[in-house]
This record gives structure tokens, C-alpha cells and sequence, in this order.
């Protein structure tokens, strides 16, 4: 024979109260249920745990040592329970989210940022990386969602648009741009681009090669195989400029300034969208979607 942790724990709480009545009252059972309970306890462990009195229950020698071993039994039991709870309604358990930017700044950190603040239970992971590396971690099911700068077409993934943040240009500060507020793509026909060949570098290109190219004329656009990071940290050093998203202006680097890119309707935006398999039941990813979707007054679905 052998005993269950319900058992562990009426008799707990009969050691606690003094009283299988009060122990009862207080575990909303019955007390014939809680009394024959611990009898079987009792025969199962080979002796008895509480003296019996009218006035109550009292605990034996050996019965003082089998609740002190028994208490953080129950405890860890209940523990348990509750984290298997929250995970199964997404307070607890992981999200792997996976970017193909920068987090210093923009709506990807604050969105972070919130929904940790939101769900301090759920260990939060991030993955940096290009957007081939992160989709095949959507395959495997490394990562649970990645939010990525452009269109990625993949069957068996939903995709839904969750923001869209402003382009700069990054510029050395002795730049006669720098003066300006606000810079058109106009100004920036004839200058030298500098981007990594990684992620965005390749979406931003496309973007310059639309804004920039005329007749017969391309943008001189400059691939390296530097993070962006090495590009703007000897940026102000040297000729060339570079373009960035919002997300990375956070971040300072030497004689390095950042400034708005205008057109003809305003701001040049950028879009964001969220990536994940469509068979994905993580409850945290269900939880992190409809924070996003209220966050940001958006309206898609969450099967």
C-alpha cells in the first residue's frame, strides 16, 4: 500500500489546526473523510501520527517528525499545481521570440518590456538573428514568434501586420545634413550608403533602390559583412551615411547623429509583422498575441 499527497495534507492541516473538525472545516471536506483518510495514513506508514482526545488531536513523537517531512511536501505539491495552472492559461511557462532588429529603442523594446512587466512568471527569451535562421526556428519550434521587418511568404505560418516605426539616416555629425531636422530622399541622391549584409541590410537596400534610383542612375550602396553595430560605430569617422529603423536609435555611437527621412506623404515607415506556426498551442505565444493585438488596437484573430 501507499499514501497520496492528499493524505499528506489533511493531515497537515489536522496538525496545524489541533482538530480534525477545524482541519475539515478548513480544507471544505468532510470530517469523516478527512478522519478516515489520515486512519489509513496511519496504517499504511505503520504508526500513529496524532493522539486522539475530545478536545482534539495532538501529534506523536514520531508523528511531529513525519509532518515536519511532510509539510514541504505538500507545499512543493501545491507549487506545482499552480504553475501547471498558470502555464496552461499562459501566466507561466516560456516564449522564445525571435527579431531581425535592433532593441534599443522602438515599439519591439517597449512591447518587451511590457509584456514582461505584465507576465513577470514567463521566462521571456529572445533570439537576433536573419530571417532564414529564425524561420527555420519557427520550423523546429526553437522559437515560438518572430517579428520581422518585411514580407516573408512560408506555408503553414500566419502572418499579421503589428506596427510600423519611422526610417532614419544615420550621419557623421559634420555632415551638412546634420543641420537639418528632417531630411527628403532627395537629399540623400548621391550620397554613399553604408549596410550590413545581414538583416535588415537587405530590406533597406530594396528600400533605397525604389526611393533613389532614376533613369539610367543607382544609389552607391555599400554591403558589408559588419553588424550594423561596427558600421555606425566608425561611421562618424568616415565618408558614407546609413539608414536604419527606429528600433536602433537607442543606441550612441561616436559623432554619430540620427535624422527623420521624409517623402512626399511624410514619414518613411517601415512595417513589422509577427510570424508563428499556425499548430503552435504554447499558451504564453496565445497570452503574448493578445497583448500585442490590445496593445496596439489591432483586430486579427487568436484560434
Amino acid at each position: 500500500m501507499s499514501f497520496d499527497i492528499r493524505q499528506l495534507r489533511y493531515a497537515v492541516a489536522a496538525a496545524d489546526h489541533g482538530s480534525f473538525y477545524r482541519a475539515a472545516r478548513a480544507l471544505d471536506v468532510e470530517q469523516s473523510t478527512l478522519s478516515r483518510s489520515i486512519l489509513k495514513l496511519e496504517r499504511v506508514i505503520g504508526g500513529k501520527i496524532f493522539e486522539r482526545s475530545r478536545a482534539g488531536v495532538t501529534t506523536t513523537i514520531a508523528g511531529s517528525d513525519f509532518i515536519r517531512r511532510a509539510r514541504p511536501m505538500v507545499t512543493n505539491a501545491d507549487q506545482l499545481v499552480t504553475m501547471m495552472r498558470a502555464a496552461g492559461q499562459g501566466h507561466a511557462g516560456r516564449l522564445i521570440i525571435g527579431h531581425n532588429n535592433s532593441l534599443s529603442a522602438g515599439n519591439l523594446r517597449a512591447t518587451i518590456l511590457g509584456w514582461r512587466e505584465a507576465h513577470p512568471d514567463v521566462d521571456l527569451d529572445g533570439v537576433e538573428a536573419d530571417r532564414g535562421i529564425l524561420l527555420a526556428g519557427l520550423d523546429t519550434g526553437e522559437i515560438d514568434i518572430a517579428i520581422l521587418i518585411g514580407d516573408v511568404t512560408h506555408e503553414g505560418y500566419r502572418r499579421e501586420p503589428f506596427w510600423s516605426e519611422r526610417t532614419l539616416v544615420a550621419l557623421p555629425c559634420r555632415h551638412p545634413l546634420a543641420e537639418r531636422e528632417v531630411v527628403y530622399w532627395t537629399d540623400l541622391r548621391g550620397e554613399q550608403f553604408l549596410l550590413t549584409a545581414a538583416d535588415p541590410g537587405s530590406e533597406i537596400r530594396d528600400m533605397l533602390l525604389g526611393r533613389l534610383s532614376m533613369a539610367g542612375m543607382q544609389p552607391d550602396i555599400r554591403l558589408h559583412q559588419s553588424s550594423r553595430e561596427a558600421i555606425l560605430s566608425i561611421l562618424g569617422s568616415g565618408p558614407g551615411i546609413s539608414i536604419i529603423c527606429e528600433g536602433g536609435i537607442g543606441a550612441c555611437y561616436p559623432d554619430v547623429i540620427y535624422r527623420p527621412i521624409h517623402g512626399e506623404q511624410g514619414p518613411a515607415l517601415i512595417s513589422y509583422s509577427g510570424y508563428w506556426r499556425k499548430d503552435n498551442s504554447n499558451p504564453a505565444l496565445k497570452r503574448f498575441l493578445a497583448f500585442i493585438r490590445d496593445r496596439y488596437a489591432l483586430s486579427f484573430d487568436i484560434p
